[in-house]
């Protein structure tokens, strides 16, 4: 599995503006729920209710905000690099500037932890997560995510 599996080039968000993590993962739900047709209040309930497990801020000004989603037949991945670092209740107390939104069918077991995994490896890079905040357009973000940005 790789990000290109996960995430198509039109679920890629540049300069997302965000006050703070609540209002992050309303706005996460509410293109979500654009995108699936699932209610919005779903998915942000299921984000919450991960979120209260533990922070899905993983370090380094990453946060992958995931939650298992009934009614979704395929992952579903959103990735956004926001206008601004916002505090996110991250493992290291960093704040968070680069986001990978996954929403998961319930029926999904291994598949969900490759995924994640995946993703974690591609934003934890350091040359990727740079080339990521340098980066101003959606495209380009796109390409650096899914490795076709060069060495």
């Amino acid at each position: 599995m790789d990000v290109a599996d996960l995430l198509p080039p039109d679920r890629v968000i540049a300069k997302l503006p965000a006050g703070d993590k609540p209002t992050l993962l309303a706005d996460l739900a509410r293109r979500a729920a654009a995108a699936t047709g699932l209610p919005q209040p779903a998915i942000l309930q299921a984000l919450k209710a991960r979120e209260a497990l533990g922070s899905t801020g993983v370090g380094s000004g990453v946060a992958i905000p995931h939650a298992r989603i009934p009614g979704i037949e395929c992952f579903f991945g959103l990735f956004t690099r926001l206008e601004r670092r916002i505090d996110y209740d991250a493992v290291d107390e960093q704040p968070v500037d680069l986001v990978f939104l996954l929403l998961v069918p319930p029926h999904a077991a291994n598949e969900h932890l490759q995924a994640l995994a995946c993703i974690s490896r591609r934003l934890r890079d350091q040359a990727v997560s740079a080339r990521l905040r340098r980066t101003t357009d959606a495209e380009t973000l796109y390409a650096t995510l899914v490795g076709r940005d060069g060495p």
